[in-house]
């Protein structure tokens, strides 16, 4: 299954998500959390034999309620949201949040011919694995290309 593979060097990539992080930072600094709402969930893509799993970091996600993991056009998408917890009384007063809750999306593309029937998702302490089942690559049929011959004769190419 072919999910997006990049190599591990990509500059551009680094740097946007350098960028986020920086005006995730100066928000929260001037603003507080308001301003920073969603997040972007840790991902790992593993290769286990024929198959190929997904797995997102989402503790403190009620998976049965709040996470919807669907095969549409091609396409794996994750998607769901984290509560913010309320506290209350004077004593429950945050100090410091960093845990980020909101709204996040995950999107795959798979390869042709994958269908629902071939996913399936668990989750275990924190982590929501999605195995994608029997994935593999289609074979290109050979195409054969014809040579054309410019040998000396009547100016006209033959094809063999």
């Amino acid at each position: 299954m072919t999910l997006v593979r990049r190599s591990s060097w990509d500059p551009f990539g680094n740097l946007v998500r350098q960028m986020d992080r920086d005006f995730d930072n100066i928000t929260r600094r001037f603003f507080g959390n308001q301003g920073v709402e969603g997040f972007v969930p840790a991902t790992n893509v593993e290769r286990d034999g024929s198959d190929v799993v997904v797995k997102l970091e989402l503790p403190g996600v009620d998976i049965a309620q709040d996470v919807e993991v669907e095969v549409t056009d091609g396409r794996l998408s994750i998607s769901g949201h984290r509560r913010t917890e309320k506290t209350s009384g004077e004593d429950g007063a945050v100090l410091l949040r960093e845990i980020r809750t909101g709204a996040f999306r995950r999107e795959f593309n798979l390869p042709e011919g994958v269908t629902a029937e071939q996913v399936e998702a668990s989750y275990d302490r924190g982590v929501l694995e999605v195995r994608v089942h029997e994935v593999s690559k289609p074979e290109p049929a050979p195409t054969k290309i014809q040579i054309a011959d410019r040998r000396q004769g009547d100016g006209k190419a033959e094809l063999s």
